[in-house]
């Protein structure tokens, strides 16, 4: 099983919150782990993940600095600690933390502090009335884990993807929490049938896409996919499907990120062979 690195394994001293904007009071936060959600305005500031805890202070500080204030409420994409990190520390400082059924159990199957546990879940949709959008929280059933939640703002045109989308590298498919190859294309389409030229998307990991990026992707792992199934079909192992180097062509660009080129192709394949 491969994990990611927790915050006890990291230096965080040198990180820096970066602010990007998507839409009027809807922001990106870059800094170390999974991309982060903000929306601020008059009725006050939500975010969407947390990063790691070392950088709750790092976080709360930029969100100040887009004119928000204390936290209101957390939304967990999913429950990998690059995203659920800093949920304690929000918490215990007044904020609400929201997420996925699933995103509890594994939290509380992994031990996690109390506080850091989403108190609202839910198990296919909730909507919040924010800030002058209507955001919608979806379910996309195993995927990248078996508790991604897809977050759309309806009104702004701009979606937070989490870890269904990772923009510009091979995505994990986290097949310990019940994820899929599968999952992770069908959670694609899911927001690229609800996308135009105009739609703004923040991946989990890797730059503020649009939705040509999600569709290069998206197109991307099709073929990727339908390759390891044909090879699959021919009664291929594991380690032939590695050795025949599929994914070849993408992985100087693709095979950089947190997945390397074999370390995806043998999860792609268990995932697909998998019954």
């Amino acid at each position: 099983m491969l994990s990611q690195p927790t915050a006890a394994q990291q230096d965080f001293s040198n990180v820096q919150i970066e602010a990007v904007p998507v839409r009027d009071g809807l922001y990106m936060l870059l800094g170390q782990g999974g991309n982060i959600g903000v929306s601020v305005g008059e009725d006050g500031t939500f975010i969407i993940d947390t990063q790691f805890a070392p950088l709750s202070d790092k976080i709360q500080a930029a969100v100040r600095g887009l004119g928000g204030g204390d936290i209101d409420y957390v939304i967990n994409t999913h429950w990998h600690g690059d995203h659920t990190g800093g949920n304690a520390n929000f918490a215990n400082a007044g904020a609400v933390v929201l997420g996925h059924n699933n995103v509890r159990v594994r939290l509380m199957a992994d031990d996690a502090d109390a506080a850091a546990l989403p108190v609202v879940t839910f198990p296919d949709r909730i909507s919040f009335h924010w800030n002058g959008s209507d955001v919608n929280l979806n379910y996309a059933p195993a995927a990248h884990t078996d508790g991604d939640t897809i977050v759309h703002f309806t009104n702004l045109n701009a979606f937070h993807m989490g870890d269904t989308f990772f923009n510009g590298a091979y995505p994990f498919i986290d097949i310990s929490s019940d994820g899929s190859f599968d999952g992770i294309i069908a959670a694609g389409e899911y927001v690229l049938s609800r996308s135009n030229a105009e739609t703004r998307i923040i991946p989990g990991h890797g730059a503020l896409a649009g939705r040509e990026d999600l569709e290069n992707y998206l197109t991307t792992l099709r073929t990727i996919r339908g390759r390891f199934q044909s090879l699959i079909d021919e009664g291929r192992s594991e380690d032939q499907v590695v050795a025949a180097g599929v994914t070849s062509e993408w992985d100087a660009t693709w095979g950089a990120g947190f997945m390397n080129p074999e370390q995806f192709t043998r999860l792609a394949y268990q995932s697909l062979t998998r019954q």
